[in-house]
């Protein structure tokens, strides 16, 4: 209970406590964090999409050259 205190107590005005289904979550996140995080989010799956295309693409090379070595 004091530790919940304390953290109410800490945060500031613009900031938000986050809470799931009655589950406390230690994240307390500013305007400018979640901005960030949104941004981080999105970098991410950037990084996902071009990984799944890589590895397609090595697929595709790799079918290539066994067809081409079986000639």
């Amino acid at each position: 209970m004091s530790t919940l205190l304390l953290m109410l107590w800490q945060i500031g005005p613009r900031q938000k406590l986050k809470t799931f289904a009655g589950k406390m979550v230690n994240a307390v996140y500013s305007d400018e964090e979640k901005g960030i995080q949104d941004k981080e989010s999105k970098e991410e799956s950037i990084l996902a999409m071009l990984g799944i295309i890589g590895t397609i693409l090595n697929l595709v090379v790799i079918i290539f050259v066994y067809i081409y070595t079986t000639l």
